[in-house]
């Protein structure tokens, strides 16, 4: 069995020091301070050369990103921070990454977060930004990726696109997604224990936050309780030492049973979202990973 590498060792000690666990261990969780990492405007010569316009639609920032500009397609980055902050630095840095990678356009999409808005406002932004990509871009030329919970709002946008029998986009990756903001899986608990990022006690705050009066259990918070049925291919991220990893191995099995053509990659004893993390040899080899996936889509 191979062993992980030493960065993978101080990432997760860079986590500890960060107090990242605690910090998502609060009820009700310090939203206020886990948004002093927020990085809205990023910094430095690519992004100084790169970044090709910044615009809003409806209550959200966008942030076009792109190194081709007559690149006709389009990655839609919805960033996770559970629902109460984002984008981070790594969102950032992953997004360089990919667009010198790769012929695409990026799109941040800074959707406005709770608990000053609620998931019913966060999905019409999402929604709405589809909508405006679609007049841009072929939906057959645009691809969603989301970490964490920006997982949760492109599963959601896809399943209320199927509903609305509109145009999917062509492909979707999901890093580390949140798949059911209830938490309600018992098998939760024993992964709370090898987590060493996320907390179940600081994440169920955050969800209520965002929730307000709608269920924990609506497929627009919670997908899984929605239909999978007509899924465009989807890639799976996940790692191990993830609470949301019980939650993501039961997504895995409704799109077996509606024959999506799906693929997943899992993390052996990574933590949530590795993919996007800095400095880890297994986060760079899983991100050049997503990078080959989108020169051959």
């Amino acid at each position: 069995m191979l062993k992980q590498s030493f960065t993978y060792y101080l990432t997760l000690a860079v986590i500890k020091l960060k107090g990242l666990k605690q910090k998502f261990s609060q009820d009700p969780i310090d939203y206020k301070a886990i948004r002093k990492e927020d990085v809205h405007h990023p910094r430095g010569r690519f992004f100084r050369n790169n970044i090709t316009r910044e615009f809003q639609i409806f209550e959200s920032s966008i942030t076009e990103v792109s190194t081709n500009t007559e690149s006709n397609k389009l990655i839609m980055f919805i960033h996770g921070g559970a629902f109460i902050s984002g984008p981070g630095q790594h969102h950032w840095d992953t997004i360089r990454t990919i667009a010198q990678e790769t012929e695409y356009t990026i799109w941040m999409c800074n959707y406005p977060k709770a608990p000053e808005h609620k998931i019913s406002e966060i999905s019409t932004n999402i929604d709405t930004i589809y909508q405006e990509a679609q007049k841009h871009f072929s939906p057959k030329k645009i691809v969603c990726i989301g970490d964490s919970v920006g997982g949760t709002l492109i599963a959601a946008l896809t399943q209320r696109l199927i509903a609305g029998n509109k145009a999917l986009p062509k492909q979707l990756i999901l890093v580390s997604p949140v798949m059911d903001a209830s938490l309600s899986n018992e098998d939760i608990a024993a992964y709370d224990k090898v987590d060493p990022m996320l907390s179940i006690k600081g994440i169920s705050s955050a969800k209520r936050m965002c929730a307000g009066e709608t269920s924990l259990k609506n497929p627009m918070i919670s997908p899984i309780y929605g239909s999978f049925k007509s899924f465009p291919e989807t890639i799976l991220f996940l790692s191990e030492n993830d609470i949301m990893y019980p939650d993501q191995m039961l997504t895995i099995n409704l799109l077996k049973k509606e024959n999506v053509h799906h693929k997943v990659i899992i993390g052996k004893s990574m933590p949530h979202i590795w993919p996007f993390l800095p400095v880890m040899k297994e986060a760079k080899i899983a991100l050049r990973q997503i990078i080959k996936l989108l020169n051959v889509s």
